[in-house]
């Protein structure tokens, strides 16, 4: 379960990969990658969340680290 989007950012290409961790505890991990280089891991502990709102919580997770990312990108280039 997770996500994977992919930009180009001038020459370099910016990915962010989302993935949902069962072990040591229920967990999401986004982590931000600029040229294949690993630049931050956001994570947050799910260990309290249904089962069934797992994917849900995930695409949520993943969109608002995009959102953010891209709202600061808009920021520097102003």
């Amino acid at each position: 379960m997770g996500r994977l989007d992919a930009f180009d950012i001038g020459a370099k290409k910016l990915t962010v990969q989302t993935e949902f961790f069962v072990r040591p505890v229920w967990r999401v991990e986004t982590k931000v990658y600029l040229a294949g280089a690993l630049k931050k891991v956001y994570t947050e502990d799910l260990s309290a969340t249904p089962e069934g709102d797992l994917q849900r919580i995930v695409d949520t997770f993943h969109q608002t680290k995009m959102d953010e990312i891209v709202s600061g990108l808009r920021r520097l280039r102003q």
